[in-house]
């Protein structure tokens, strides 16, 4: 019998899900970033966070799923979550001297993030803003470790960028520099051009973006689990009106 390293990747998706759903077992932690992707959506899925049906984006654009980071609302969903974060900031391989959470849903993402790495051997400091700055006490719009070296950003799903175009100001005000932006799920479509948000920011500030799933996770999920046949024809619509394609 084949091993499940020697399966063909989509008989591997198929059985993960038909193991998972039934209860039978517990996906191992220790994955390739590729099969982190898709374990990612299952936990998502899951957990109730990305949902499917009829959605507004930041944008305006009437989405057939949604992911919201803010229902990862209990400690084992988060610590769960942090995991994933932390997986994936490892894989990357870029370097970085702190976290940093934009306000308010990266305020958790961070913190819980900087645990995670601290579990796994890399104790650093964090840091997240304030919406509006502070004028007693210690003041300012910063709030924890100060900001210095490379900060990595933490944040939940980029649709527009505006956290993270805020987030990236902060840090240079404070004579920090930016090292990068995670993200939960890079959703692959068009930004305010022809590139999406993530290929924006890489490009219109020099640093990367990290995914712990994107698009591509979600649809090669969904075609391993045929009760979600109507809402992958209904993500392949609205991938051929707002997707990029070709995208890394």
């Amino acid at each position: 019998m084949a091993t499940a390293e020697r399966m063909p990747l989509r008989l591997r998706v198929m059985t993960r899900n038909i193991l998972k759903f039934s209860g039978k077992v517990r996906v191992p932690q220790a994955l390739p970033q590729a099969a982190a992707g898709l374990d990612f959506i299952a936990f998502a899925i899951e957990s109730g966070v990305l949902r499917f049906g009829r959605f507004v984006t930041k944008s305006g654009r009437p989405s057939p799923y949604f992911l919201d980071a803010g229902l990862f609302n209990t400690g084992a969903r988060l610590g769960r979550l942090a995991e994933f974060y932390a997986a994936a900031i490892r894989a990357s391989g870029v370097p970085y001297d702190m976290v940093f959470g934009p306000a308010y849903k990266g305020i958790a993402l961070a913190a819980a993030t900087a645990v995670a790495l601290s579990r796994s051997g890399r104790d650093v400091p964090y840091a997240f803003n304030r919406k509006e700055a502070k004028d007693h006490g210690e003041g300012g719009a910063v709030v924890g470790a100060p900001l210095a070296g490379r900060v990595l950003i933490i944040d939940d799903v980029m649709t527009a960028g505006t956290a993270v175009r805020e987030s990236l100001a902060i840090i240079r005000d404070a004579g920090a520099v930016p090292a990068g932006v995670v993200v939960c799920l890079d959703r692959m479509e068009r930004g305010t051009g022809r590139l999406s948000a993530v290929q924006e920011v890489e490009s219109r500030h020099g640093i990367p973006v990290i995914a712990i799933a994107t698009l591509d996770d979600l649809i090669g999920y969904l075609q391993g689990a045929p009760r979600f046949e109507e809402d992958l024809r209904a993500i392949a619509d609205y991938r051929r009106q707002y997707g990029v394609f070709g995208h890394a």
